[in-house]
């Protein structure tokens, strides 16, 4: 029972983080701002920062079941 929510916060932080360093990569193999009004290199890496950050908080909430 206590490790249901584990579950379910490791498979969102996981899917998030994936997807936000998918969506980052397509946008920048495209040549496309990552957020608008800010230096790209800037926006590039808070947003790949942010997706490993999110996509290891998912492993380490899988690693505690």
């Amino acid at each position: 029972m206590e490790s249901e929510p584990a579950i379910f916060a490791g498979v969102v932080f996981a899917v998030f983080g994936a997807g936000l360093l998918v969506w980052t990569g397509a946008r920048v193999l495209h040549r496309e701002p990552v957020a608008h009004g800010v230096r790209p290199a800037a926006s590039i890496t808070l947003a790949t920062l942010s997706g490993v950050v999110f996509l290891a908080l998912g492993v380490w909430c899988f690693g505690r079941i």
